[in-house]
């Protein structure tokens, strides 16, 4: 088992402590995205608490708290007297995280088969609107792609996603029936840092309904969430539509004064 010296070269600069997340969320998010993109690999030992504090600016209790929740989630495991390893396999069956990692990762992790039907992926010029929320010049040419996701062909939801087409022009020529989006970004040299969410409880309507074989009216929830890099540079926006029996979101509630 190798260790790594530091966490990623950004990580120091991800902790901030003018955030209205508390530290401790926060180093869960960071060690989330350090595996997600691979920084830390299965099996890898963590740096020793204090430089992990050192590079963090943070104390050993804030550490600590957020190194026992990732091991309560299956992320982290905890050696006496060795120090703290990623899960060599994470624990299946559990809820969507509340770490921001694509589809495909989210099914990987559950041991289940991720797919798309691909309804539009195409590129068209930014509206008002498209244009406010990612902080381009209306006329903006965007790719849109509107995709069915499935696991083990189980239809979960309709995510429908818009992005300046200039930050990866090679994603109209991929084909996301089975590739992840966020792996095609981070071929392109793009990664998704942070996601503001919000979630509501809708109705289903006629389109949604066929496409998530539900009876029009059924409940579903409704995610939108905007995406954007450590630069704070906005990436993309999602609508994605779950069916409200077959979606459950796992986040934290933290005290602070």
């Amino acid at each position: 088992m190798t260790q790594p010296e530091t966490l990623g070269r950004d990580a120091v600069a991800a902790i901030r402590p003018d955030y209205p997340e508390p530290l401790w969320i926060q180093v869960i998010n960071l060690i989330n995205h350090e595996i997600a993109t691979g920084v830390l690999k299965p099996g890898m030992r963590l740096p020793p608490e204090r430089e992990l504090c050192q590079q963090l600016s943070i104390s050993r209790v804030t550490l600590r708290k957020a190194l026992s929740q990732l091991v309560e989630d299956g992320v982290l495991s905890a050696s006496h007297g060795r120090g703290w390893y990623v899960a060599q396999a994470p624990a299946p069956g559990k809820d969507f995280p509340n770490s921001l990692e694509s589809f495909t990762e989210t099914a990987n992790r559950l041991g289940l088969a991720s797919s798309s039907r691909v309804l539009r992926a195409e590129t068209k010029p930014a509206t008002l609107d498209e244009a406010e929320e990612l902080g381009v010049a209306p006329g903006t040419p965007l790719f849109h792609l509107e995709r069915v996701r499935l696991l083990d062909d189980v239809p979960i939801a309709v995510d429908v996603t818009r992005l300046p087409a200039s930050l990866a022009p090679s994603l109209g020529s991929v084909d996301f029936s089975t590739a992840s989006f966020y792996e095609a970004l981070s071929d392109a040299g793009v990664e998704p840092f942070r996601a503001d969410a919000t979630i509501e409880a809708r109705e289903s309507t006629g389109d949604v309904a066929e496409h998530l074989g539900l009876e029009v009216g059924k409940p579903v929830l409704v995610m939108r969430q905007a995406a954007v890099d450590q630069s704070e540079r906005p990436l993309f926006v999602s609508t994605i539509t779950y069916a409200g029996e077959r979606y459950r979101l796992r986040t934290h509630f933290a005290r602070t004064r």
